[in-house]
């Protein structure tokens, strides 16, 4: 199964371009899942049909669905109650009813990453194309999966859960109360589903798709969100620039200043992202005749025009795996050189920590902790540098912990 999320700035018109591209994947043959975000049906607007918790059928090969965020924090905590109704009893704590209860912040991101998960592992579809929210929160939202994992296993390590039947004795030895199973049990399943869920973002057939209007506000969102998907590894595979003013208007009109900020900003994005060009109407599009209308690009987009002669659909685009790797200059230099793309990347922005066996990176307003590969955990930094858009940084062997004779 092939995942397309769209993102990019806010009022951009991603939402309307998801639906084409939905669209657009489901006549060209291919059973297709859109999941919406909004709590408002701004998804159902486009289509011209209501959006809901329920799965809809807006064509032959094209489902639609947008979950109820607050169904799913009711459920989750009314599961929650029951699990812990020994001490919640011992508490002479009064249980929550579902009706009595509203989503907390941050709900309708977790209900985006179950729903994301649950739809890639039921594979009733061959593509499932999400409607994200605006950049910076789609941005937050895609760090999620991986921050919450690495939090519960330094909170909860797994490999240090004490047998079962020790546990009591290990509490009255160490004069504190142990964790119990239940909560290794719960953070276990935590783990699993976490799991699940960057297993779906880190997949070879997952992609992101940035929506920005041409000008020097989208050119700006354009560079920060790219510096973030890159941190973060994530593939883009192309930059669809919405809502483009035909070339025929005239010189003397007061469109000639938006023309030229597109034509500029369209030359500039060019020469470094696969661009595709989605037309104004002249109207917000209204229904499936309007989204046909657009001839949005496909879930796999055609070579771009320039594209290498014999060149396989969509390979000219950016949708190759993003890899840190790790180069051996021992011999040359007597250091291991890792490299870390990082398009857009500013020197003055950049800040490296290390602690133990991670990598704090931060990048503009991104912040990413990774694990370091095994052979660089017996190495100290040597330095860093930022050539181009690739941070590269140094490692010197320790000669404490690294193997004779290497």
């Amino acid at each position: 199964m092939r995942t397309l999320l769209l993102t990019g700035p806010g009022g951009t018109g991603r939402t309307t371009l998801a639906a084409a591209t939905a669209l657009a994947a489901a006549r060209q043959g291919t059973r297709t899942l859109l999941l919406g975000t909004d709590r408002d049906d701004t998804l159902g607007a486009a289509l011209g049909m209501r959006t809901g918790p329920a799965p809809a059928l807006v064509e032959p090969r094209l489902t639609v669905w947008r979950p109820d965020p607050a169904q799913g924090f009711r459920d989750g905590l009314a599961a929650l109650q029951d699990r812990a109704a020994s001490a919640l009893d011992l508490l002479g704590a009064a249980r929550l009813d579902p009706e009595e209860l509203t989503p907390l912040p941050g709900a309708d991101d977790l209900a985006l990453l179950r729903a994301l998960r649950e739809a890639a592992l039921a594979e009733a579809h061959d593509l499932l194309v999400v409607d994200l929210p605006a950049a910076p929160r789609a941005l937050a939202l895609l760090a999620a999966p991986e921050e919450l994992h690495r939090c519960l296993r330094r909170l909860l390590p797994p490999e240090r859960q004490a047998a079962r039947a020790l546990r009591p004795v290990l509490g009255r030895l160490a004069g504190v109360p142990l964790p119990t199973g239940a909560l290794y049990e719960t953070a276990a399943r935590w783990e699993l589903e976490l799991a699940a869920t960057e297993a779906v973002l880190a997949d070879r057939n997952t992609v992101v798709r940035l929506v920005a209007e041409p000008g020097p506000a989208g050119a700006d969102a354009v560079r920060t969100a790219a510096l973030g998907l890159a941190l973060r590894g994530l593939r883009t595979d192309l930059l669809v620039a919405n809502r483009v003013l035909p070339e025929d208007v005239p010189a003397d009109s007061w469109l000639g200043g938006p023309l030229a900020q597109q034509r500029k900003a369209l030359a500039e994005w060019q020469g470094t992202y696969d661009v595709r060009t989605v037309p104004h109407l002249g109207r917000d599009p209204r229904g499936t005749d309007d989204l046909a209308a657009l001839g949005a690009p496909g879930a796999v987009p055609d070579a771009a025009p320039g594209a290498r002669p014999g060149a396989a659909p969509g390979a000219d685009a950016h949708a190759a795996p993003v890899e840190w790797t790790v180069t051996d200059r021992l011999a040359e230099d007597g250091v291991l050189v890792w490299s870390i793309p990082l398009p857009g990347a500013v020197r003055e922005e950049l800040d490296l920590v290390r602690r133990g066996d991670e990598l704090a990176v931060a990048a503009g307003p991104f912040r990413r902790t990774v694990p370091l590969p095994s052979a660089l955990r017996r190495c100290t930094v040597d330095g860093a540098a930022l050539r181009g858009d690739t941070l590269t940084v140094r490692f010197t062997p320790d000669p404490g912990l690294w193997p004779r004779g290497r």
